[in-house]
């Protein structure tokens, strides 16, 4: 397997990936490109679908070159991405009909609350798992539909597709308007709300509720199978694209997270903690989401309890490119340490509502707690403190739902390199946080998806044997200081509802 390779794409928020990987799992070359963040309006945010597809094509080129490989050392290609990001585009064209409407957006409020009626959020959790929330992409499609002129009509004469990212970049790898395949996985499909959970199949009753046209939709596949194959004219022509899992999902699959009870948390723009439910599609009565974990080949679908976090190293971001307050974001450790504590300051950021547990759309983000002695190292910790609060909060909402206690935390992800932040995340969740060599495991997932379809890896067994661990934080705080700052947490949560009324925009 010398000279043979895995290539992975992590079509992320914001920034596209290209990575290879070896067969013991390393990585061998990166490329990668940021991309804008659009943002017309409060609480809305876009990406350029086209400049996207660009970037992907430039990743893949730059990760090729750098390792000075070409296609005939790529055994198969792995996509991951940012899940409930929604795209329409004209099939003939190969246009998108509008920017893509990214995960966080929040434009379909009134939506939701008019698909909810009398039954209100819960009203289709049974069959698809997910609570009625700006986060999915059904009613992303619906507000496109709804507001883009002739793209109704253009989607009833079965002109229009639609996608999550993953979608859109296999089809355009595999040809595009010149016999791109239209598909999706499991994993992305039960992020749409549109998703019988038990028949992976598309639901034509929630379809039609949302005024989509079923010839919009996506087959949906297992995570793990081949796809099709690159286009002809491009960098990966012939090479079998054969793995698929949202970003999430692929995560969980690089962190060998295979027993049920196993967990990791992702920290990347917002923090996402899945538990492997095995085969047992598992209700939750405590904010969080039942989803598809992965489905390999023609086996049967692992399934997971999901808990998601919308902002956490994005307000790391913010504090860097709204507040100007550091230059890079690894500065951030160095000014949350120069304090011993937060100062009796909270950073709630509610910036596009709260997620798991509490779901709600209105809440805005809001910092509390101030007083004189609070300075700009107060408000770092607190940063830094709000993404280890709003971890065990879907951690205990996990442990009710599921009836395991979590043994340890495996954790990936940027933020992970921020050793303050981990230690502080072991305090509060009171068990080891574990990172692995390799922390890119949302690409890796996706490699180890597309290597197992194609004979590369034997299956499960190989990404056992291939992880290791690299840092084990231990918890050391005192137990009624550790409880004390949840509490305080908690209270600072609940000043963050209902900011948004008639006299607040969307």
């Amino acid at each position: 397997m010398a000279d043979k390779y895995i290539l992975a794409i992590d079509q992320g928020t914001t920034s596209s990936r290209a990575i290879v990987f070896n067969h013991e799992g390393r990585i061998v070359s990166v490329g990668q490109k940021e991309h804008e963040q659009i943002f017309p309006r409060a609480g809305w945010v876009e990406h350029n679908a086209i400049e996207i597809w660009d970037a992907v094509r430039e990743v893949v080129g730059e990760a090729l070159a750098k390792a000075s490989l070409n296609k005939e050392n790529i055994q198969a290609v792995g996509v991951t991405n940012q899940r409930e990001t929604t795209l329409v585009w004209n099939k003939e064209t190969g246009q998108p009909v509008y920017n893509a409407i990214v995960w966080q957006d929040t434009r379909t409020a009134k939506i939701i609350e008019e698909l909810g009626g009398a039954e209100g959020q819960d009203k289709y959790k049974a069959r698809v798992g997910l609570p009625l929330a700006t986060y999915f992409s059904g009613p992303k499609v619906k507000w496109v539909l709804d507001n883009v002129e002739g793209a109704r009509a253009d989607a009833e004469a079965g002109k229009l597709l639609m996608g999550n990212m993953d979608t859109w970049v296999i089809w355009n790898l595999t040809g595009g308007v010149d016999g791109g395949v239209h598909v999706t996985d499991v994993t992305n499909a039960s992020r749409t709300m549109l998703m019988d959970l038990k028949t992976l199949s598309w639901d034509a009753d929630i379809a039609a509720d949302m005024g989509i046209p079923m010839s919009m939709l996506p087959e949906i596949k297992s995570s793990s199978q081949v796809y099709g194959y690159g286009r002809e004219q491009g960098l990966l022509g012939g090479v079998p694209i054969a793995g698929d899992l949202g970003d999430q999902q692929a995560a969980t699959f690089g962190q060998a997270a295979f027993n049920v009870g196993d967990a990791k948390n992702t920290y990347g723009t917002g923090c996402f903690m899945i538990m492997n439910t095995g085969e047992e599609i598992v209700p939750s009565k405590n904010g969080l989401l039942t989803t598809v974990c992965y489905k390999i080949g023609d086996d049967k679908p692992i399934y997971a309890l999901e808990g998601s976090i919308a902002i956490t190293g994005a307000l790391v971001q913010w504090l860097r490119d709204n507040l100007k307050m550091f230059s890079s974001a690894p500065e951030i450790e160095e000014l949350a340490a120069s304090v011993e504590d937060n100062g009796g300051a909270y950073f709630v950021p509610a910036f596009s509502g709260l997620f798991a547990p509490y779901w709600k759309a209105d809440a805005r983000g809001a910092i509390v707690g101030l007083t004189r002695f609070v300075n700009r190292g107060h408000i770092a910790r607190a940063v830094l403190e709000a993404t280890a609060f709003q971890t065990r909060e879907v951690l205990d909402a996990m442990e009710a739902d599921s009836g395991v206690k979590l043994a340890e935390l495996k954790v990936d992800g940027g933020m992970t390199q921020n050793e303050l932040l981990m230690q502080f995340q072991a305090d509060q969740v009171g068990v080891p946080v574990v990172r692995p060599v390799v922390a890119e495991t949302t690409a890796l997932g996706a490699a180890y998806a597309a290597g197992i379809a194609t004979g590369y890896w034997e299956g499960e067994a190989d990404v056992i044997a291939n992880w290791a661990e690299d840092r084990r934080w231990e918890p050391k705080a005192d137990p009624a200081e550790r409880d004390r700052l949840y509490r305080n947490w908690k209270k600072a949560v609940t000043k963050t509802f209902d900011w948004v009324d008639a006299d607040v925009e969307q």
